[in-house]
C-alpha cells in the first residue's frame, strides 16, 4: 500500500455509496440481475434495525472498499462471530494490499469483541480470491455444503 489507508464505519448518509459498492462487487461476481436492495431497504437494514455493519477503507478521503459484515454464533465454540458478507476493492486499488487491510481490520474487530472466527463465503470460480483467502492461512470448509431457502419457497414453507 503506497497511500495512508483509514477506516471509517458507515453512516446513514453513505446508503447510496454501499449500494454502489454492492453493485459493483455483483457485476464483479457475474450476479448483477440479482440484486434487489435499494436504498430504502439497505438504510432499514443497516441502521434503523441495526442488523449488519459496514466499514469502508478510505484513501486520500477516498471510500476505494468496504466490508458488509454481521455476528453469528457458533454453538460449537459458544461464541458469536462475525460472518463477512461482502469485501469489495475499487479495480483501480486491487493487488495493493487493501483486500488484505480489510480482512485485518475485520479479525482486530472479531478479536476486540470477543469473535471465535470469521467467516465467509467464495464462489467456486474465483480463483483469485480463493489463492488470496489461502494464502492468508484462510482454510475451505469442504466438509459442509450450503443450503438456501429464499422467496416463494421461503414463504412457502412458513405457512
Amino acid at each position: 500500500m503506497s497511500d495512508k489507508l483509514t477506516f471509517r464505519n458507515a453512516e446513514r448518509r453513505d446508503t447510496a455509496l454501499i449500494l454502489r459498492f454492492i453493485k459493483e462487487l455483483a457485476d464483479y461476481e457475474k450476479m448483477l440481475d440479482e440484486v434487489v436492495a435499494d436504498e430504502a431497504t439497505l438504510e432499514e437494514w443497516l441502521f434503523d434495525k441495526q442488523k449488519a455493519e459496514v466499514i469502508f477503507a478510505v484513501v486520500d478521503g477516498r471510500e476505494i472498499g468496504f466490508a458488509l459484515f454481521f455476528h453469528n454464533f457458533s454453538t460449537f465454540l459458544g461464541h458469536a462471530g462475525i460472518y463477512l458478507e461482502d469485501l469489495y476493492v475499487m479495480p483501480e486499488y486491487r493487488g495493493k494490499g487493501y483486500g488484505k487491510a480489510i480482512l485485518k481490520k475485520l479479525a482486530s474487530i472479531a478479536v476486540e469483541r470477543g469473535c471465535g472466527r470469521l467467516e465467509w463465503w467464495c464462489l467456486d470460480w474465483n480463483k483469485p480470491s480463493i489463492d488470496f483467502y489461502l494464502s492468508l492461512g484462510a482454510e475451505p470448509m469442504s466438509d459442509w455444503t450450503v443450503y438456501r431457502i429464499a422467496g416463494d419457497t421461503l414463504r412457502q414453507l412458513a405457512d
